[in-house]
């Protein structure tokens, strides 16, 4: 369910809002929310560090890394300790 929010901003920023969202094929509700989404996705710590998880697996996997190499690696370095 969604909700709508009113939010007050002078004429002149309205067109160019209206006219750069037409040329993009897209509302100017979807111009707001994608901006929402980003300044809450850029502010909020969990969201980023689930993102960092991710993509730090992502990398362990792409490159065929599994349990056992990283068990070792930590293992080599708690040993330098």
């Amino acid at each position: 369910m969604t909700t709508q929010m009113i939010v007050r901003i002078n004429p002149e920023l309205k067109n160019k809002v209206n006219n750069l969202a037409k040329a993009e094929g897209k509302s100017v509700s979807e111009v707001v929310r994608e901006l929402l989404e980003d300044y809450v996705k850029n502010r909020d710590i969990g969201l980023y560090i689930d993102d960092l998880w991710q993509r730090i697996g992502d990398k362990l996997t792409s490159r065929k890394v599994g349990p056992k190499e990283i068990q070792r690696a930590i293992q080599k370095v708690r040993a330098k300790k």
